[in-house]
């Protein structure tokens, strides 16, 4: 089958933050000296010029923007303006949907630009949180205390912003069962529209891998999931990815777009895109160049990296993302997405079905409990 273009969403990273956190494995920078904000979005058009142009996007339609990093929200309400004013005067946007997410973080200083991001276009705020437990926070490197975080979700609700997410974690350092759930309580009470509610996860890179803190036991863990689910679920939140909590109609959808395999633009340092070339019927990810003085040296391309995605790896990459939600999905979509046969992934899910990881209806294909619970064996099935 013929490939078919996918929406085609933007993500722009801004690299710099106050200080780098021990459990960040982001390219992010901390800052030593004042950000060169107008150099970098000089930088930033150029990059999305040379995207558009290599990929022939001309007049596209966008469906989404996140602006990630690093902390964004250090950039002022008149900078992320102009960021996304030149955007939007290169693509067709249908305003009445279109969804702009900027993560901010909840110290004061930022939680009080909220109302000039909604003016300048922003609908949705990531606000991370992280925990309400400030020895916690101090533990994390966070540069918040809890009364902080606290102010900046009620700011989120009165800005003019359609909605706000809560970056939550838990398993946290000398995290117990009542501590973990009394966070997620407390979001709760705050009203966000979404919660993003993860376990903390030690990576390669970080200072928590070279020093690594205790962290809560297995059987510990499982509990806090297992109960902070249910919270969630009776609080209204249905959990429709792995990490993700929505409230009806307010799911990320720049990330559903990400999970169903879509296209999407990167620019900024380090930034990886993935576009689907009609023309040459391949897959392209991209990657920019990572440091800040590199991509912001005069005549210097912002591309650090483009490669073909191998036709080998095409129904791991598409699984990998799609399995993620708890949605189901046709053969046909995948079809769509990478230009294979739809038979031979049937077969792949039929055998997974057969072992309870999978589940069918009506041609649609969904992971069952067990799947999401053993969502490695569940992928590795699918490895070349």
């Amino acid at each position: 089958m013929p490939l078919t273009p996918q929406p085609l969403s933007l993500y722009i990273h801004i690299p710099w933050c106050v200080q780098k956190c021990p459990y960040c494995d982001f390219n992010s920078h901390a800052l030593k000296h004042d950000i060169p904000k107008q150099d970098y979005i000089n930088a930033l058009i150029k990059d999305l010029d040379d995207d558009i142009a290599r990929f022939k996007l001309q007049n596209r339609q966008l469906h989404t923007i996140f602006i990630g990093g690093g902390t964004p929200s250090l950039f002022s309400a008149k900078g992320i303006g102009e960021i996304l004013s030149q955007v939007k005067a290169r693509f067709n946007i249908d305003e009445d949907q279109f969804e702009v997410t900027l993560e901010a973080n909840p110290g004061t200083v930022e939680a009080d630009k909220f109302v000039g991001f909604a003016k300048a276009g922003v609908t949705r705020l990531s606000i991370g949180v992280q925990s309400f437990e400030s020895d916690k926070l101090i533990k994390l490197g966070r540069i918040h205390d809890s009364d902080q975080a606290k102010k900046a979700a009620r700011l989120a609700k009165t800005a003019g912003i359609k909605s706000f997410n809560l970056d939550l974690m838990h398993g946290l350092p000398e995290q117990n069962l009542e501590h973990a759930l009394d966070d997620l309580k407390t979001a709760i009470a705050l009203e966000p529209d979404h919660i993003s509610w993860y376990q903390l996860t030690i990576e390669p890179n970080t200072a928590f891998y070279s020093k690594p803190p205790e962290l809560p036991q297995d059987e510990t863990l499982w509990s806090i999931q297992e109960q902070g689910v249910e919270l969630l679920e009776a609080a209204g939140y249905h959990q429709y990815e792995i990490s993700a909590y929505a409230k009806d109609g307010k799911k990320c959808q720049h990330n559903l777009n990400y999970w169903r395999f879509g296209d999407y633009l990167g620019i900024g340092c380090g930034a990886h895109g993935k576009v689907t070339d009609i023309a040459s019927g391949k897959l392209i990810r991209t990657v920019k160049i990572k440091h800040p003085k590199g991509y912001l040296t005069p005549g210097r391309a912002a591309l650090d990296q483009l490669v073909e995605v191998e036709q080998d790896d095409l129904t791991f990459e598409f699984l990998m993302n799609q399995l993620r939600l708890k949605e189901a999905f046709s053969t046909t979509h995948f079809s769509q997405c990478t230009g294979l046969d739809k038979n031979e992934l049937e077969i792949q899910l039929t055998l997974a079905k057969t072992k309870g990881l999978m589940a069918n209806q009506d041609q649609l294909w969904q992971v069952t409990e067990k799947g999401h619970r053993y969502l490695n064996e569940l992928l590795s099935q699918f490895l070349s």
